[in-house]
């Protein structure tokens, strides 16, 4: 059983190795290191210089279907398995910290959260795809400004979601992430139409 987990669990630290073997991130070492979306020629459509795509240049109707399609499916698949206590534990310290975030910092913690997810599903495949999607899906978000208020209702979303998922209540835990999806997409492109 020991083997078969630790077949099955990314880290995030392997999706992002296999985002840069595909060109989609870069990381930077120093002072304002970190890991960065790239763009490049066919993906969201880059400009000469490298720098994010304009937004009538990404089909942000795709983007966000297809992270719809995966966070929902993770979110069901997440709940059908039996987490043992590490990862149950896991799952509530991403979600603790989305929680007590500063603004700054939420963006970043709330994507952990979600690769949380998708990693816990138990398919890497599933969890390699939703970081490249998540990376297209924060390059949009990055695009409108926070807002507390909506911050607040997805933060009841994630914890209606954790509840689901460690109750083992899939058909519940992929319609609050369904609904999770639609109310960020509905900013998306109230924002960026």
């Amino acid at each position: 059983m020991a083997d078969r987990l630790r077949i099955s669990r990314v880290t995030l630290r392997e999706v992002l190795k296999v985002l840069q073997e595909q060109g989609l991130v870069e990381s930077r070492r120093g002072r304002y290191g970190g890991t960065f979306v790239r763009y490049r020629a066919g993906d969201l459509a880059s400009t000469a210089s490298g720098t994010a795509p304009e937004v009538a240049d990404v089909d942000v109707d795709d983007v966000l279907r297809f992270r719809e399609v995966l966070e929902v499916g993770a979110a069901e698949l997440c709940a059908a398995r039996e987490l043992d206590e590490e990862q149950r534990e896991r799952l509530r310290a991403a979600a603790a910290a989305t929680n007590d975030a500063p603004l700054a910092d939420y963006r970043r913690l709330d994507t952990r959260l979600h690769l949380t997810l998708a990693e816990l599903s138990g398919s890497p495949s599933l969890a390699a795809a939703y970081a490249g999607t998540r990376a297209r899906v924060n390059d949009l978000l990055d695009r409108i400004p926070l807002l507390v208020r909506n911050l607040e209702h997805s933060q009841t979303q994630h914890a209606a979601l954790l509840e689901a998922i460690l109750e083992g209540d899939a058909d519940g835990a992929r319609e609050v992430m369904r609904e999770h999806c639609a109310g960020t997409a509905a900013l998306l492109r109230g924002f960026l139409s």
